[in-house]
């Protein structure tokens, strides 16, 4: 009885022991793919809100005022310069005209009489029968007629120039755009009655807010680009304005858009891209980076005392999406392998077996 309770001490001793090595023995080393992070120059860049402007586009307006008689044109056609666009009625001004046109032909009556009462005059001056100054009173006749017929003259000739503009015409050739006016509407010399816009290049206003604005130098690359990104033309900073808009507290600058294809239109919101410059930033895959709690995490892979490798839960700040990559601006250093697969499985500090994963 006692060799066997010696034995079953024994056993159990043994038995106990094996527990303890088999707590005790590390966890199994977790395979996992891997990428390692690396540069990239990647541009800073920031987009804002932009107003396309043509720079050959004419706003006509008036330079009288009256009734619109009659529209020569329609939005979206094609006109030459000097065509006709709207009649604005003339008839009063054509009274004005025909008023001091007949001024100007009673006028010239006058000068002829006086012009033929100097002629007798003289021949009785010279006879000795009237004196001198009878002589200069009639010189004097002919002068003042002279000067108020070119009075009259200037008179009928600035009217007529008026007369013109009862007929507004196209500055310049281009296409006609939006007509609001209607036959019957009275206008005044500040109403826009269309454009005339020139097919060509166009003008990107990019308002920058005025924390951005000492950043802001002439030749700044400037990237026109759509809702997904894309790259619609490029450009670079013309003009800086060198006042603050006291409203927006915004800086305008200006990039030329050439518009060789039409894509782009007048007046359009668009996306400009400012780009400040350019560095070398690491980059790490989407599909290696966590969000929780808005914030940022990648697990990475590092060797451990052992010569094996542990992971570690890092805590990222992240950029602009460039492909299919984020650009880190903290939190990992090229050279790092970032794990790419499994993350949901991982805990911070287990081991793994790294396995580099093609891009």
């Amino acid at each position: 009885m006692v060799g066997g309770a010696v034995v079953g001490a024994v056993m159990l001793s043994t038995g106990c022991g094996n527990s303890k090595e088999a707590k005790a023995a590390a966890p199994q080393a977790m395979p996992v793919k891997v990428q390692t992070a690396k540069s990239q120059k990647v541009d800073d860049t920031t987009d804002y809100v932009a107003t396309l402007k043509s720079r050959d586009s004419a706003v006509v307006m008036p330079q009288v005022e009256g009734i619109i008689t009659q529209i020569f044109v329609h939005s979206g056609e094609s006109v030459a310069a000097g065509a006709p666009m709207v009649q604005i009625d003339p008839a009063k001004q054509q009274a004005t005209v025909k008023s001091q046109d007949d001024a100007r032909a009673a006028q010239v009556a006058q000068v002829k009489w006086a012009q033929q009462n100097y002629e007798r005059v003289s021949g009785l001056a010279n006879a000795g029968v009237v004196s001198k100054q009878d002589l200069d009173q009639a010189r004097a006749n002919i002068d003042a007629a002279e000067a108020q017929l070119h009075s009259l003259e200037a008179q009928v000739s600035e009217q007529q120039v008026q007369l013109h503009y009862y007929q507004v015409v196209a500055p310049r050739g281009g296409i006609v755009g939006d007509v609001p006016v209607r036959v019957g509407d009275r206008v005044v010399t500040t109403t826009q009655l269309t454009t005339v816009d020139r097919p060509g290049s166009l003008e990107a206003y990019v308002y920058v807010p005025i924390e951005k604005s000492a950043q802001l130098k002439m030749n700044l690359a400037v990237q026109i680009v759509d809702s997904l990104g894309k790259a619609l033309a490029s450009s670079r900073i013309t003009f800086i304005s060198p006042q603050v808009d006291t409203a927006t507290q915004t800086v305008l600058a200006k990039a030329t858009i050439a518009n060789s294809n039409d894509s782009l239109r007048t007046a359009q919101f668009i996306r400009a891209r400012v780009v400040w410059g350019s560095a070398e930033k690491p980059v790490v895959p989407v599909i290696a980076v966590s969000r929780i709690g808005g914030l940022y995490f990648a697990f990475v892979a590092e060797p451990d005392e052992k010569g094996g490798y542990v992971v570690h839960q890092k805590p990222l700040q992240i950029g602009q999406i460039v492909g299919n990559d984020y650009v880190v601006l903290d939190g990992v250093k090229p050279g790092d392998k970032v794990v790419v697969s499994g993350t949901q499985f991982l805990i911070d500090g287990i081991p793994v077996v790294p396995q580099e994963s093609g891009s």
